[in-house]
């Protein structure tokens, strides 16, 4: 609950300014910066204005650009966006760029597949719990949401290229440093390849912690589940990674496989010739694309896993999303963990403003939400990712699901109970399920 007086002095909180410096540069000052325009930056930038809390959001891209992912949307995403404003969501109900996704179905080694509804009952006309929609679309939607606040100062393609500490917060100037911004906060969500987290904010890279993939975009793709699930295929060569396809509007789909970094050097993978490879040979995938047609290219992209505690602020700074490494390790998903990193930042940002304390011990903050929010969920996660590395053990657990609609049903609280997914690495869970196969 705000008190009047953190009120009072969040009303006060300087807007956007201007100053001329030297050989007539002007530099932008304002309370509060962020870098990187995707959900992560966007989200922050959205939550800190419906807060009442002006800023300047930058990002070196113009948009609609592309973005390689997977495309996959959770239901944290939509929440915050209902959260914030029921009106965003439902302009984004009313676009045509995404596919309703209804449950997920797993392969496992041996084939079976099992699938799991995300609800108890599948109501297409209801509200969807999760979706897939092209990077290029939806952070392109978002942005045109934030083109709708007028208390975001939006700079686009403007890359940042030097960041100075200064006594009062950060300054940040393009290579030519004719752009420049000094603000209190800065709260950096430019991506996975972020300079800034790893030269100011020491996160390097860590290849168990990591991962990478390769996507491409395909139509013609046959036996897609009509319910709109989405596919993951956890394959004797790919796994402890899988090989997913997720479906998309005007009969498109998200096609591509995920590996961790350390296991693509130890066994000297190449991605993209075993993307090529499963499409073309696999035995259970090959039919399904001998008529497809391949839009585009195959691209491949890097995954800072978030089942590593890292420290995510410092004095006057926040890393929010992939810059902070917060991608769920079993899944990959990154766009809700971005999102809800930046909804955790804003909020903070607003009381670091009201107290206008934005040293690392005040900001620490930030870690302890994020870590009792997101931590928990992707160190199961990565224990998840851990225990699926073996084909006989995914093979025994397919079997004891497949045709019990009983456990079926009870598996199908996964996307939604974290207590549930906690039980999925206890031996003693798998033990009791056999058990209740046989009455």
């Amino acid at each position: 609950m705000q008190t009047e007086k953190e009120a009072s002095l969040r009303d006060n909180i300087p807007g956007e300014s201007t100053i001329m410096g030297k050989e007539g540069i002007s530099t932008l000052e304002t309370a509060v910066c962020i870098v990187g325009a995707g959900p992560g930056g966007a989200g922050t930038a959205l939550r800190l204005s419906y807060l009442g809390i002006p800023c300047v959001l930058i990002d070196k891209s113009g948009f609609p650009r592309d973005k390689v992912c997977g495309d996959a949307i959770s239901g944290k995403v939509t929440t915050l966006l209902k959260r914030l404003d029921p009106d965003i969501l439902q302009r984004f109900h009313g676009e045509p760029i995404h596919s309703s996704i209804f449950g997920v179905t797993f392969f496992a080694p041996n084939g079976k597949p099992v699938s799991l509804p995300f609800l108890d009952e599948v109501n297409e006309a209801a509200p969807a719990p999760g979706y897939v929609s092209k990077r290029m679309d939806f952070d392109h939607f978002l942005i045109e949401e934030v083109r709708r606040r007028d208390n975001i100062d939006l700079h686009l393609g403007v890359e940042v290229k030097d960041y100075e500490r200064t006594k009062e917060g950060w300054e940040l100037r393009d290579a030519a440093g004719s752009f420049r911004v000094r603000c209190r906060l800065l709260i950096m969500a430019n991506g996975a390849h972020s300079a800034f987290s790893r030269k100011e904010a020491g996160l390097e890279k860590d290849a168990r912690h990591h991962a990478g993939a390769v996507r491409a975009y395909y139509r013609g793709v046959t036996g897609m589940d009509r319910s709109n699930f989405i596919e993951l295929h956890f394959l004797s060569n790919i796994i402890p990674g899988y090989f997913w396809i997720f479906p998309l509007p005007n009969g498109e789909v998200n096609v591509g496989l995920g590996m961790r970094t350390d296991i693509i050097k130890r066994r000297k993978v190449n991605l993209r010739r075993l993307l090529d490879e499963t499409i073309k040979e696999h035995p259970l995938i090959r039919d399904r694309f001998r008529n497809a047609e391949l839009l585009g290219k195959v691209y491949g992209y890097g995954l800072p896993l978030g089942s590593k505690t890292r420290v995510l602020s410092g004095d006057h700074y926040l890393l929010v999303g992939d810059a902070g490494h917060l991608i769920d390790p079993l899944t990959g998903e990154g766009i809700g963990n971005a999102f809800y990193s930046g909804f955790i930042a804003a909020e903070l940002a607003e009381k670091a403003l009201a107290e206008n304390d934005f040293s690392a011990e005040r900001l620490h903050a930030y870690d302890v939400r994020v870590q009792r929010v997101l931590g928990s969920e992707m160190k199961l996660s990565y224990r998840l990712q851990n225990a699926g590395r073996f084909p006989f053990l995914l093979n025994a657990i397919a079997n004891l699901i497949n045709g019990n609609q009983q456990l079926m049903d009870y598996l199908s609280g996964i996307y939604t109970d974290f207590h549930l997914r906690e039980q999925l690495v206890k031996p003693w869970f798998w033990v009791k399920m056999w058990w209740k196969k046989g009455d």
